[in-house]
């Protein structure tokens, strides 16, 4: 299915705004409830071509060290080697690999990069509008997720509990609520 540019997106290039994109996680804990997290530290471009099909591009890196669930603990494991192992791995990079619609979905094909392990992913994307901020700023918002066997990725980590299951989830969802303005 050929691919178009959403209603109001102009192509061009936007620079994702950090101060107002969250790149999350959510994963189970203790096998009954879930864990919030996010990315605060992200940089990235969109980038989409004039006329159809839309040949668009997204690059991202994210951050190791600016993991924050709420717990100063939780975080200083989760930058360890027991997970990401931010000293010797300090970014989480995706680079788009192609764009398709399926069922009225847009699906952004990347390739996930973390730790040394590179991985494709499927993003199911949904389109939020462009508008115009108060300083002249063109902004584009897009929101996405996937879910992710973190595994895969080499986030091996894990302790058994006395009552069956595992600590961490192996399945971990991430979410994604981009804003990105558009270059001149």
């Amino acid at each position: 299915m050929t691919v178009t540019l959403p209603e109001g997106l102009t192509a061009g290039t936007y620079t994702i705004d950090p101060a107002h994109t969250e790149v999350g996680f959510i994963a189970r804990h203790a096998m009954v409830t879930k864990v919030r997290g996010r990315f605060a530290d992200v940089e990235g471009t969109l980038t989409f071509a004039e006329g159809a099909p839309v040949p668009a591009a997204a690059e991202a890196k994210i951050a190791v060290a600016s993991v924050n669930t709420g717990s100063e603990d939780r975080d200083a494991h989760l930058r360890s080697a027991d997970f990401f192992d931010a000293e010797k791995y300090p970014y989480i990079t995706f680079t788009s690999t192609g764009v398709r619609m399926e069922g009225g979905d847009y699906l952004v094909d990347g390739d996930l990069t973390i730790k040394d392990v590179t991985k494709p992913v499927t993003l199911k994307v949904e389109f939020g509008g462009v508008a115009t901020d108060p300083f002249g700023n063109v902004r584009a918002g897009f929101s996405a997720e996937v879910d992710v066997e973190r595994e895969d990725w080499g986030l091996t980590w894990n302790a058994a509990l006395e009552t069956g299951g595992v600590l961490v989830s192996k399945k971990v969802k991430l979410v994604l609520d981009v804003s990105a303005i558009k270059q001149a």
